[in-house]
């Protein structure tokens, strides 16, 4: 296992250059970061403390900064210890400044500006709150999408993460011998998507919940025959209503939400 010093260094909140650290960092093996997060940097008092830190711990070093002052500050301290200094976002800037013909505006954490999309966020989130698990069935016709599907499919963190991207989720949980609410049946104007899980992964995962809430025992919830009968009846519904269905059972969370995105996408021709 290779271990080393990851410095990311943000004039924002640093979530999207937490997103392409990962992102760069899961593409080696046997490599583990030491992650050194560095957000909200906009003063020269403050670099000079990242810089003391990064000198301290040496390694990678990646920013977004829009501040040309402390850009400068950043890159000659980097130069001077004899760390890389990447700017993440530079190469994309430059081709949309460049195909747009327009400047830069230079704003530091641009994208989580209190506009319409920051609120229609908020409003997401709350939707997906006050309908998890099958609550509040009464409107589930004001969703953008319903997600449905047996426990420990990972209807909840799908529907936040849809959420964060503007949608209104909701789902409803599908459990042989109750009928699942009138109103998902009746839904006209949201996509439904049915996700499956196989029978063998859905088995450990919920063996897992249960060692983690100490539940200990034989039962129906994690016996695997009737756990296939639970999935068989579910497909048999799935099928019945026309429901799109995901198989996620080598999906990520992110990687059945995009999946989700694209099916949207594809229906209704683009996000709200």
């Amino acid at each position: 296992m290779t271990d080393f010093h990851f410095h990311l260094v943000s004039d924002a909140t640093g979530e999207t250059i937490i997103s392409v650290a990962h992102a760069a960092v899961a593409q080696f093996e046997d490599v583990e970061a030491n992650e050194h997060i560095w957000s909200l940097v906009r003063s020269s008092r403050q670099m000079d403390r990242v810089l003391a830190a990064i000198q301290a711990n040496p390694g990678v070093v990646i920013y977004t900064l829009v501040d040309p002052a402390r850009r400068d500050q950043l890159t000659i301290g980097c130069q001077k210890i004899g760390v890389p200094c990447v700017p993440v976002l530079d190469p994309v800037l430059g081709v949309l400044s460049t195909y747009l013909g327009r400047a830069v505006k230079g704003q530091p954490g641009g994208q989580h500006a209190l506009d319409a999309e920051y609120f229609a966020r908020v409003d997401a989130i709350q939707f997906v709150l006050r309908h998890d698990d099958g609550q509040s069935p009464y409107d589930l016709e004001e969703a953008d999408i319903i997600v449905v599907g047996v426990s420990r499919t990972s209807k909840t963190p799908t529907c936040f993460y849809l959420a964060n991207r503007g949608l209104k989720a909701a789902n409803v949980p599908i459990v042989p011998g109750v009928d699942p609410p009138e109103e998902l049946l009746k839904a006209s104007k949201p996509l439904v998507i049915a996700l499956y899980q196989s029978p063998d992964r859905l088995v450990q995962i919920r063996k897992n919940r249960m060692t983690m809430l100490k539940q200990d025992g034989e039962s129906d919830y994690i016996e695997p025959d009737a756990v296939k009968r639970e999935l068989a009846y579910a497909r048999r519904l799935y099928e019945k209503h026309g429901w799109t269905v995901l198989d996620v059972t080598r999906r990520s969370i992110e990687e059945t939400a995009a999946a989700i995105l694209q099916l949207y996408q594809e229906r209704f021709g683009a996000l709200p």
